[in-house]
């Protein structure tokens, strides 16, 4: 769990790099953007962050493969 100023600097980290997808015309998603207000709000650790990103980019792939 994710202390208060891990979870600022998260946070901090986050927006920079919407900001930045913005100017590169690849904005977030709404629901990209829920999903890490999630992680920020629930104080989850980068190591839990990533292993569930990684699980749905799987699981995209595949729901994907076989379409």
């Amino acid at each position: 769990m994710l202390t208060d100023d891990e979870v600022a600097e998260a946070r901090e980290r986050r927006l920079v790099a919407e900001h930045l997808q913005a100017i590169e015309d690849s904005p977030l998603t709404g629901e990209q953007t829920a999903m890490f207000e999630m992680f920020e709000r629930e104080r989850w650790s980068h190591d839990r962050r990533r292993a569930y990103i990684l699980r749905r980019a799987k699981e995209a792939a595949m729901t994907h493969a076989a379409e």
